[in-house]
């Protein structure tokens, strides 16, 4: 059900941690937030999943990849620690995790490029140039550098991509014999194909039913038909045909249950502290240039859910602004440095916080149980083995839609946000690139309001992003010119 958005009522605080927190000054209790708590824990947590999936099968520039358990462990770590210093922070009911879409990012536009080393540096230095951006107040220059229209149609840009990704993935779309893509192998067949097909079935009729933890129950179901598919018919070594974990049901209690490997905890000090020298290979233009997509990324996500959250639970005004709204930034910003030093990918508020605020959550109680209870789940890491592609890629799927419904938003009368807006989204699906959708897309709103003669409605700041981007598009003909 929506929580109501009328303004709280004030009551007198119980204790000091009523005091704190301002629980009957928000209208709540204690059973409310443990209860929000939970509800968005249990919403969100398909990410310890989910993002193995994306980051641990990723390859980075030499080939090496980080591994499904040692990602598990580090996305439930890095989700506790940011979530609890978010409650104690901000005192606000938003979670924070590995971001959905940032991950595919990090996967698959910056590690193609560097050693995952260099992947995590990158992070950390985007968080704290957050960070810094938070705290001197040039938020809201970078927020008004990019059109409303553009920041809605990066979204979607990214929610098609993810969902092609999980097709891909899946198997479901193939590379065909004639054609780019084509259904399948020639068509559907296959058990594991069936199973996606399942499974993006019943995702589908969880997230209309709007049932709590649709996404993440629908991994389970999926998973577990799988595991009962294998083990009547597979004949082993993947004689089935499955995209990549084989699954089968687990042996003893060390395959439910293990202490969790942090090893990749601090992985971006393996190429030492000498960023320029890291850093200098692929060129500082392209260093920019994904810094700057991940901070785009993370910043307007992180402002569009804080915003959305606080206006379902009451906390917002009119113009969606909260008090306390430096604070919040701050914490997402450390949780992305987080992120970072743990290896998990990109760290951002979760718009599955709204789980927990419709049951009722409106403090900082809220996100200190969700971390909790990431604590838990880094003991539960090995269960993460048993999901095949095939199970947990459908949520791709429905994540695409769930971006993708901002496109109603985006004016396409507007001939400049029209344009850039759809290359922005076009792009990233066809160059399979998030970074070359979103430049592609600034550089088209530039040109067309030049050429309508709107130039100078274009913020500076975006014609020196612009200017950024058409370097690193015209990298290798100016290489070629300069050799």
């Amino acid at each position: 059900m929506n929580a109501p958005t009328s303004s709280p009522v004030h009551k007198e605080p119980r204790g000091p941690l009523d005091r704190f927190f301002r629980v009957s000054e928000r209208g709540s209790t204690l059973g409310t937030e443990v209860r929000g708590g939970l509800a968005t824990f249990f919403a969100m947590a398909y990410i310890v999943v989910l993002n193995p999936l994306i980051i641990g099968t990723a390859e980075d520039v030499n080939g090496e990849t980080l591994g499904i358990p040692q990602v598990a462990a580090v996305t439930a770590l890095v989700a506790a620690i940011s979530s609890l210093l978010m409650g104690v922070v901000s005192r606000y009911p938003f979670a924070i995790a590995a971001g959905m879409g940032l991950n595919a990012v990090v996967a698959f536009g910056i590690a193609p490029l560097m050693p995952w080393s260099d992947v995590f540096l990158l992070i950390i230095v985007e968080g704290l140039i957050l960070l810094v951006l938070v705290l001197t107040g040039f938020r809201t220059a970078v927020f008004a550098a990019i059109p409303p229209g553009l920041k809605m149609a990066i979204a979607v840009g990214v929610g098609l991509f993810l969902a092609l990704i999980g097709l891909v993935n899946a198997g479901f779309v193939q590379a065909g014999e004639g054609t780019p893509v084509q259904l399948g192998n020639g068509g559907l067949q296959g058990w594991p194909i069936l199973i996606f097909v399942v499974g993006l079935l019943i995702a589908i009729a969880l997230y209309v039913r709007k049932v709590r933890g649709a996404m993440l129950l629908s991994i389970i179901i999926a998973t577990v038909l799988a595991i009962a598919v294998e083990t009547a018919l597979g004949r082993g070594e993947n004689g089935l045909g499955w995209g990549l974990t084989v699954p089968t049901l687990p042996t003893g209690v060390d395959g439910l249950v293990a202490l969790p490997d942090f090893s990749l905890v601090g992985l971006f000090a393996d190429g030492g502290f000498n960023v320029f020298a890291r850093w200098s290979e692929i060129g500082f233009a392209t260093v920019l240039m994904l810094v700057f997509t991940l901070l785009l990324a993370d910043f307007f996500d992180t402002m569009g859910t804080m915003v959305g959250v606080a206006h379902q639970g009451g906390l917002a005004d009119e113009d969606g602004n909260i008090p306390g709204t430096r604070e919040v930034l701050v914490a997402d910003s450390l949780g992305t440095v987080f992120g970072g030093l743990g290896s998990a990918s990109v760290a951002t508020l979760y718009a599955e916080s709204a789980a927990g605020v419709g049951e009722g959550a409106r403090t900082g109680i809220a996100p200190i149980v969700t971390g909790l209870m990431m604590v838990l789940a880094t003991f539960f890491t090995p269960l993460v083995t048993l999901v095949p592609f095939e199970a947990a890629t459908p949520v791709l799927v429905i994540v695409g839609f769930m971006m993708m419904t901002q496109v109603v938003n985006i004016d396409f009368k507007d001939p400049a946000i029209g344009l850039g807006s759809f290359m922005a989204i076009i792009m990233m699906p066809f160059t399979y690139s998030i970074a070359n959708g979103i430049g592609f897309g600034l550089l088209t709103y530039a040109f067309v309001s030049l050429v309508t003669g709107r130039g100078r409605q274009v913020h500076p700041l975006l014609w020196l992003i612009s200017v950024v981007f058409l370097i690193h598009f015209a990298e290798a003909p100016i290489y070629a010119l300069i050799g």
